[in-house]
Formats: structure tokens, sequence, C-alpha cells
């Protein structure tokens, strides 16, 4: 009888032992430095492509449902609408940006990029030349193991 109970306890500590185990794997300092690294190079990514006109480019790193929030513009949604917008400005402007992150946070499968835009847009009607700096917010999740922008919203600095 002794030895049974003992065995009961025994494994009823292991079950204890396994079911509290946390099976997952908490990021690592460099783990964050990597996604850091991929959110930045993604941003790059995004600012070539809007310096060659290409709006879908810039869509694909958009997710399906996400939010493009322009100054004194309704909110867009989808990456359609995000296509649709950029598109808009390519069909009339040539695009000059510079842009960068002032810092990326990554918290699990959330992160924030907050940036700067420089742009200049070239009329290819007119040849008139307009300019204007920003600062932005960019949201983005990890979905399916891939950085996606969930959310990007731009303030000018002219009064």
């Amino acid at each position: 009888m002794h030895k049974q109970i003992s065995s009961i306890l025994f494994a009823g500590i292991l079950l204890c032992a396994c079911s509290t185990e946390n099976t997952s794997t908490k990021p690592t300092p460099m783990d964050y430095q990597k996604d850091i690294e991929i959110i930045t190079a993604m941003s790059g990514a995004r600012a070539r492509a809007f310096n060659d006109g290409n709006a879908s480019e810039i869509a694909r790193y958009f997710a399906e449902d996400a939010f493009l929030m322009a100054p004194s513009k309704e909110t867009l949604r989808g990456k359609k609408s995000v296509e649709s917008y950029y598109q808009a400005i390519f069909d009339e402007y040539k695009t000059i940006l510079e842009s960068g992150y002032d810092d990326v946070v990554v918290d699990g499968d959330l992160a924030y990029g907050r940036g700067f835009a420089n742009v200049t847009l070239i009329s290819k009607i007119t040849g008139d030349t307009l300019n204007s700096t920003s600062k932005y917010l960019n949201i983005l999740e990890k979905r399916n193991g891939e950085w996606i922008t969930t959310h990007d919203i731009w303030n000018g600095n002219e009064p």
C-alpha cells in the first residue's frame, strides 16, 4: 500500500511539474534586435518604393486590415485602400522621400516605429514642387512569423 501511495504521489508531482512548465520560449535581447533590424529594413524598403512610385510595393508591407491615417484625410482601411492612396499621389507627382525611425520598440508580437519624413512632390504637369516634413508612427504586428504594418499615422510639422 505504501509503495502504491508513493507511486501515485510521484505521478501527481510529475503531472503538476509538466503542467506548470512554460513551454514557450521567451525572446532574448538578440531576438528583439533581429526584429528591430527587420522592421527597420521594412521601413527602408517602403521608402524606396515611395521614391520609385510603386504603390503595390508599399501596400505589400501592410496588413489586409491595416489603418492608414494621413493628415486631413479620412481614415483608410485595408491594403487596397493603402495602395490606392499612394497610387493617386504617384499618378500626379514624382516623389522624393527621406525618412527613418528615431526608435523602434518591440514587445512580443507587437512593435512600433517612431520616425521622421521629409517629402518632396514634383508635379508631373507643372513641375511645381511641394515640400513637407512630418513625424510618423507605425504600429506593427508579427503574424505568422512575419512583421506587418497594422497602423500608419503621420502629422505634418508645418503650421
